[in-house]
């Protein structure tokens, strides 16, 4: 496996501190918001540099009952091919449900669910990764995600889990250590068993991140400073192999950029004080199972149990059985909250019209409105949920929100020529004659 070494996650609100930023030897950037044909120039003078560029998916749903859709798996191989990369990482979870399968609404979560640990998810998340696997240029790496929730009836551990998943389609391992502390806090999980059952010898990089902790529940918000029991287990982990790269992930709330400087020499010293502890110490794995296929009626097994998740969480239907109605309301709020953020990045314009009533609206549209197509198609819908309701009473807001949705839901963007603008207005003027 190529040594990557230190590295840190590239967005644009940082782009120029990350090209200044000494000692960085690698980035990775969300395989999403990249465009093939028109990469950002900051990527493009870090390749010419020769500062590697990974891309990290994170909608393709490996995790879900459905095999993986081509045409996401196509977009995250132009993307490789076009950074240059030497692998592609992607997420053990599901991120929809419903649909054929199931003889149901499509859902979206536009977050990142646990799969569960059973024999029946294990082999349809391994035929996937092989589709996937087939499917791209470079080596696939999958990474371990944090978890507000827990699925009952769970047959093995993380680490047996991802050590079979390894053993039986050849997939890397992205290890993400602050997601083993969210799993410590919320979960009951211990690091320290998961790092030992683990098969050292697949992992391809290393993810660190700061959370932070509310009512006793941890939350990876990639916003915080790096906590101290997070670096503990990146030290336990160097303790027991060397890694082959290092990453720091900072999604937004960017501080100035000494601090990530900081936080990344706080992360080297982590990884330099578990290498100087390090022995060949045994480690312990579960056994692998033996190699399987998942039958179709194991694909319906699953996504009946997903969509059933899916649907407690966004379009408020019954808790299924055996989970924590309390961690689950958290995890409901967690994603409403996280669409009506994603929804104001996509469509900043909806939040300068609606002023302070915009965060309130959408939560309240949230309840009885899940999400079905991305978060672009979301913020359209949820305009029009505004304009149908007959609950926007201003009238310059009506006035502008029309027009902006309006603007974005044709299937071009309408013209702004004075000549194409005065038809425009006529038409109008003689429809509500």
């Amino acid at each position: 496996m190529e040594r990557l070494g230190t590295g840190i996650g590239w967005r644009p609100e940082i782009a120029d501190a990350v090209e200044n930023m000494p000692g960085i030897d690698w980035v990775e950037a969300v395989a999403e918001n990249v465009c093939p044909g028109h990469l950002p120039e900051s990527l493009r003078r870090l390749r010419e540099r020769g500062v590697t560029v990974v891309p990290h998916g994170v909608s393709l749903g490996l995790g879900g009952a459905e095999r993986p859709d081509a045409g996401r798996l196509l977009a995250l191989a132009e993307r490789a091919e076009a950074l240059g990369s030497p692998l592609v990482t992607e997420h053990i979870a599901f991120v929809r449900a419903g649909g054929p399968l199931t003889a149901s609404p499509r859902l979206e979560a536009g977050h990142l669910l646990p799969v569960p640990r059973t024999r029946d998810a294990l082999d349809v998340l391994c035929e996937n990764i092989r589709i996937a696997q087939d499917a791209l240029p470079v080596p696939l790496a999958v990474e371990n995600i944090a978890a507000l929730v827990a699925w009952p009836g769970e047959e093995m551990t993380e680490g047996q889990f991802l050590y079979d998943l390894a053993d039986r389609t050849g997939v890397r391992l992205l290890i993400d250590v602050a997601n083993l502390h969210t799993n410590h806090v919320n979960r009951g999980e211990d690091p320290a068993e998961a790092l030992a059952e683990l098969p050292l010898e697949a992992i391809a990089y290393v993810h660190v991140a700061g959370g932070f902790e509310r009512d006793g529940v941890w939350h990876d918000s990639h916003a915080h400073p790096v906590p101290r029991p997070v670096l503990d287990i990146l030290t336990d982990l160097a303790s027991r192999v060397s890694p082959p790269g290092v990453l720091l992930e900072r999604d937004e709330n960017f501080p100035e950029p000494a601090e990530l400087e900081r936080e990344l020499g706080a992360i080297r010293e982590a990884v330099e004080k578990g290498g100087a502890a390090r022995a060949d110490r045994p480690w312990r794995a579960a056994a692998a199972e033996p190699s399987s296929v998942p039958t179709d009626p194991a694909r319906q097994r699953l996504a009946l149990a997903q969509t059933a998740l899916l649907s407690a969480l966004v379009a408020g239907t019954p808790v299924p059985e055996g989970f924590d109605r309390v961690r689950l309301g958290v995890q409901a709020r967690a994603l409403a909250g996280k669409r009506a953020d994603v929804v104001a990045k996509v469509a900043p314009e909806l939040p300068v019209i609606l002023g302070a009533g915009y965060r309130p609206a959408f939560l309240a549209y949230a309840q009885g409105a899940p999400m079905t197509d991305g978060y672009r198609r979301d913020a359209l819908d949820f305009a029009e949920h505004l304009l149908l309701g007959g609950t926007l009473r201003d009238a310059r807001m009506r006035r502008e929100l029309r027009e902006w949705w309006l603007e974005r839901s044709g299937p071009a963007p309408r013209s702004h020529r004075p000549s194409v603008r005065l038809a425009r207005a006529t038409r109008r003027a003689l429809l509500r004659r």
